[in-house]
């Protein structure tokens, strides 16, 4: 499929020809959520911890005799039924990653970029790069432009003051190409590609 090249002052600069088996998957919402799934998962602390009866400060004798008071018997105030007590079965330190092959990751991308070219809300510019870091005049650029909710992929190596110019502005984000992940291409409403970052997607994905 072929998509015009714009450059930041929104005007066609010329035609780049994409890679069908890279852009033009159809849309797989099963692959898509499980790579999310999967990425979200990974990045999740799991520092979330309950006391164990083990854990909870406080005496270890027996309340009261086992018989002869008509109460049920008791072996410990630290039990979970008591007042401070212990919490039972709760969570504890531990790593919420799981696996997914790479196949799968590989198709859930070549998934999110297809998805974006189908929606017709991919872009592809000549170069991101400003002569300033001055975040004023990036905004103004990009919004000829339209763009207010967007990820910007470049090339292996970022404009150090096109980088520097959009960290301030809300909804936009800037990667390079081996930073690009499923969950911050959908969580934006266009993805936007520099040629370069389309030359080295498609040599990896390919």
């Amino acid at each position: 499929m072929k998509a015009t090249i714009k450059n930041l002052n929104n005007e066609t600069v010329g035609e780049i020809e994409l890679a069908d088996d890279v852009f033009g998957l159809p849309s797989r919402t099963d692959i898509l959520a499980r790579m999310v799934n999967w990425q979200l998962a990974k990045r999740r602390a799991g520092t979330h911890k309950t006391k164990t009866v083990s854990e909870i400060s406080g005496t270890g004798k027996k309340p009261y005799r086992q018989k002869g008071t008509g109460r049920a018997r008791q072996g410990s105030m630290r039990s979970a039924q008591f007042r401070g007590g212990a919490t039972i079965f709760g969570p504890v330190v531990r790593s919420h990653e799981h696996d997914l092959t790479k196949k799968v990751r590989k198709l859930a991308l070549k998934t999110a970029l297809s998805t974006k070219a189908a929606e017709g809300k991919l872009l592809v510019l000549d170069a991101a790069s400003a002569e300033t870091h001055k975040t004023k005049e990036l905004a103004a650029r990009l919004a000829t432009l339209g763009l207010t909710s967007a990820l910007i992929i470049d090339g292996a190596n970022l404009n150090e003051n096109f980088a520097r110019a959009s960290r301030n502005i809300p909804l936009i984000d800037v990667l390079p190409e081996q930073g690009a992940n499923v969950y911050d291409i959908l969580r934006r409403d266009t993805l936007v590609l520099t040629r370069n970052a389309v030359e080295q997607l498609e040599a990896r994905l390919k």
